[in-house]
C-alpha cells in the first residue's frame, strides 16, 4: 500500500492513518485547496466485509461537496465478494452489472425468474448478462410455484387492494426475492441487488423478503446510490463501460408482466384525466372489439382453490394461462385505478388481469353457497388486511401466514363448480353447485316447508326490532 511520504503540518489537521494510493491523491489535492475543511478521519469497518479498514474524508470546498468513501482493496463504495442481481436484460439492470463491479469490487451473478412474463423477455439473456460483465446467469422457472403458493392463497383469501387491484406485481416480488436468497446460498454470495427505484413499492417488497429469509445478506439498491438520473445517463454509462445498449425502441410506458397480470404506468397515464390509448393494451382486446358471441365456461374449485376448466383438471399455471387466453379474447379484466403507494404518494396504473378476474368471480361466487353470513363478513374484513400486507411486501410476516391458515380452514368446504358467461368485457355468473352447499331449496322455496314455518317470523321480527322500538318509545314519551 502506498503511504503518505510527506504531510504538511496544519493546526486543523492531525496526521491521518495510512491511505491507499488513490486516497493519497484525493487527500493531498483536497488538503491543498482547503486544509481546514477536513473533518476528523477515522477508520471503520466496511459494508459486509468486516476485515477491511475504511477511511472517510469529507471535504468542504466552496461548493460544499462530499467526497465519496475510499476503501482499501475494494470498489469505490466498499467491498463485497459476490452479488446476486435481479436481472431482466434491460438497460437498467445491464448497467447495474458493471456498476456493482466498479463500486463494490465484486463478482456479479445475474438471476432471472420466469414468472410468465413471456419468452421474448428471456431470449438471449445469458449473452447479454456476460457481455455486461456478469460471471454467470441463473434462470429459474417459477411459474407453478408463483401461481400455486402465492397467487392461489391470495385468491382464496379474496385479497383485493383498495377495491380494485388484484395484486399482480405484489405477489410476484416475494417469490422472486425468495429464489434470489436461494441462489445466493447456492453460489456463496454475500449480497443481493435489485433495480427498483427509490420511489416505488418494489424496493420494499424485495428487501423485506431478504430480511425475513436471510438477514445476513447485504443489500445493494443502485437507484438509491448512483448518480444516474435517467435513460440518457444510463446509455452514456453503458457506452463508457462497453456494455451493449439495446437498440430497440423503448416503450413509453413502464410495464410489469407475469402470468397473473400486465401493468401499465407512465406517459399519458400520469394525468388521471387521460383515457388510456387503445394500442397500449397487450393481452386483452378492447371489449368493443370482442366477439359478438358469448362464451360459457365452468371452473372447478376444491377447498377454495381452482383446479379445473370445463371438467379438465389442470396445473395452477396451466389453468391460469388458458384463462388468460380466453379472457383476453373477450376483453375481460381491465382495471384503471389511482392507488396509494406504500411510500406515501398516489400512483395511477392500468392493469390487464383476464384470467385472474375470471377466477376471482368463480371463487367468490362459490363461497355464497358454502359460507354463512357471519363467516363471509369476517373473511371479507380480514381480506382487506391480508391484501394490505401483501401489497406492502410482508408476505413472510407471521401475521399474513396466520391469516392464511384461517383462510385455508374456513374455505375447507368451498368445493364445487361455477359456470360463467364471458361477453364483451363482462363476467356473469350463470350457475353454481357444491356438495357442501348451505342452500336448501326445500327451505328457500316459496312453497310450503316442514322446516320453516312462516308464522315464526312474527316473533323473530318483534325481538329483532325491539331496540328500535324502545328508542322510538323513548323519543315519543311512551
Amino acid at each position: 500500500m502506498a503511504q503518505l511520504k510527506a504531510f504538511p503540518s496544519h493546526p486543523c489537521v492531525s496526521t491521518p492513518p495510512s491511505l491507499h494510493a488513490t486516497d493519497n491523491i484525493l487527500f493531498n489535492r483536497s488538503w491543498k485547496a482547503n486544509p481546514c475543511s477536513f473533518k476528523e478521519l477515522r477508520p471503520r469497518g466496511n459494508v459486509g466485509a468486516g476485515r477491511l479498514q475504511v477511511v472517510k474524508a469529507v471535504v468542504r470546498s466552496d461548493t460544499d461537496v462530499e467526497v465519496s468513501e475510499a476503501k482499501k482493496g475494494s470498489g469505490l463504495r466498499g467491498k463485497l465478494n459476490k452479488v446476486v442481481l435481479a436481472y431482466s436484460g434491460g438497460l437498467d439492470t445491464s448497467v447495474i452489472v458493471p456498476w456493482l463491479r466498479e463500486n463494490y469490487g465484486c463478482e456479479v451473478v445475474c438471476f432471472t425468474a420466469d414468472v410468465g412474463q413471456g419468452i421474448k423477455e428471456l431470449d438471449g439473456l445469458e449473452a447479454k448478462a456476460k457481455a455486461s460483465g456478469a460471471s454467470q446467469l441463473v434462470v429459474k422457472d417459477l411459474r407453478e410455484e408463483f401461481v400455486k403458493d402465492y397467487v392461489f392463497p391470495c385468491l382464496r383469501a379474496g385479497a383485493i387492494y383498495e377495491r380494485k387491484y388484484l395484486l399482480g406485481t405484489s405477489m410476484a416480488r416475494p417469490v422472486i426475492a425468495k429464489a434470489m436468497v436461494d441462489v445466493a446460498k447456492e453460489v456463496g454470495a454475500d449480497a443481493v441487488s435489485h433495480g427498483c427505484t427509490g420511489k416505488g413499492n418494489d424496493q420494499v417488497r424485495f428487501e423485506l423478503t431478504f430480511f425475513a429469509l436471510n438477514p445476513k445478506l447485504n443489500i445493494v439498491a443502485p437507484w438509491r446510490e448512483w448518480d444516474i438520473t435517467g435513460r440518457e445517463d444510463a446509455i452514456e454509462y453503458a457506452k463508457k463501460h462497453n456494455v451493449p445498449v439495446p437498440v430497440t425502441k423503448k416503450s413509453i410506458y413502464s410495464r410489469d408482466r407475469n402470468l397473473w397480470h400486465l401493468s401499465h404506468e407512465g406517459d399519458i397515464l400520469e394525468d388521471p384525466a387521460n383515457e388510456p390509448k387503445k394500442d397500449m393494451f397487450m393481452i386483452s382486446v378492447d371489449p368493443e372489439d370482442a366477439p359478438d358471441q358469448a362464451e360459457y365456461l365452468e371452473i372447478g374449485v376444491e377447498a377454495g382453490l381452482p383446479v379445473s376448466l370445463n371438467g379438465k383438471r389442470l396445473s395452477p399455471a396451466t389453468l391460469l394461462a388458458e384463462l388468460n387466453e380466453i379472457g383476453g379474447k373477450h376483453g375481460i379484466g381491465r382495471i384503471d385505478m389511482v392507488e396509494n403507494r406504500l411510500v406515501g404518494m398516489k400512483s395511477r396504473g392500468v392493469y390487464e388481469t383476464p384470467g385472474g378476474t375470471i377466477l376471482f368471480a368463480a371463487a367468490r361466487e362459490l363461497e355464497f353457497l358454502t359460507l354463512d353470513r357471519e363467516t363471509i363478513q369476517v373473511k371479507d374484513s380480514l381480506a382487506l388486511k391480508y391484501a394490505e400486507l401483501v401489497y406492502a411486501g410482508r408476505w413472510f410476516d407471521p401475521l399474513r401466514q396466520s391469516m392464511d391458515a384461517f383462510m385455508e380452514k374456513i374455505t375447507a368446504t368451498t368445493t364445487g363448480s361455477v359456470t360463467l358467461k364471458l361477453y364483451k368485457g363482462s363476467v356473469t355468473v350463470t350457475g353454481r353447485k357444491s356438495p357442501f352447499s348451505l342452500y336448501r331449496q326445500d327451505i328457500s322455496s316459496f312453497e310450503g316447508s316442514d322446516i320453516y314455518d312462516q308464522a315464526d317470523a312474527a316473533g323473530f321480527i318483534r325481538l329483532y326490532g325491539l331496540p328500535m322500538r324502545v328508542r322510538a318509545m323513548l323519543e315519543q314519551g311512551l
